[in-house]
């Protein structure tokens, strides 16, 4: 599959490196491709691997993860153009974090989600709110974590929301421990766990824990 991960931070790298060995064809979009890092990640990942503009990383996939910070998304997919992305699933695991230096951080304020303002943006793109609740390493290896943890999900579409599923399966979480939060205002509720995700990891000292859901 030709899957396109935009985003050259820690988040996207590791997306990307994980379905690369998952023999995805990845492209890692950026607004400045030719950086150093993303040269060397490139030539790291091998020949399934290459670097884009956002536009050109769009352009080329059917599945598309937005994995930018929070307050550069909307810019990075307006530059990615809207035109690029309809029709095809965006994955969002951002997080609308205003001031990613504070602590604890501070989080845009507003009636929507991150994930429904980009669903309103860009009306022809299906979007699917996921993996924004655990550490990059978490989300592409959720056997870090013993027991049982889930991942959430939300969108309006059954049929990207089944995609996303499968690709979660691929990185490893079981069936049982992928939970829907049905349409894309289920991401308010995924957003308002980073704040406490962040607490977490000062307090345990790392990043290796996730949230389970019990219940009769």
């Amino acid at each position: 599959m030709r899957i396109s991960v935009l985003g050259s931070g820690i988040v996207g790298r590791t997306l990307a490196a994980r379905l690369v060995e998952l023999r995805h064809r990845v492209v890692i979009g950026s607004r400045d491709p030719g950086q150093p890092h993303i040269s060397r990640w490139v030539r790291a990942a091998g020949e399934l691997a290459r670097s884009g503009t956002y536009a050109e990383a769009a352009r080329s996939a059917s599945i598309v993860v937005n994995a930018t910070a929070g307050t550069a998304t909307v810019d990075a997919l307006r530059a990615a153009g809207e035109a690029e992305l309809a029709g095809k699933v965006l994955i969002d695991v951002a997080n609308p974090v205003s001031d990613p230096a504070a602590d604890p951080p501070l989080m845009r304020t507003g009636e929507r989600s991150l994930g429904e303002e980009i669903q309103a943006l860009f009306p022809h793109t299906r979007v699917v709110k996921a993996l924004n609740t655990v550490s990059p390493s978490v989300m592409v290896n959720p056997k870090r974590v013993p027991g049982g943890h889930v991942a959430f999900l939300a969108g309006d579409s059954r049929q990207a929301k089944t995609m996303v599923t499968g690709l979660l399966r691929e990185f490893g979480w079981p069936a049982d421990a992928i939970v829907d939060l049905g349409d894309i205002t289920g991401a308010r509720s995924m957003e308002m766990l980073f704040p406490l995700r962040q607490r977490l990891s000062r307090s345990l000292g790392h990043t290796n824990f996730n949230l389970g859901v019990l219940h009769a």
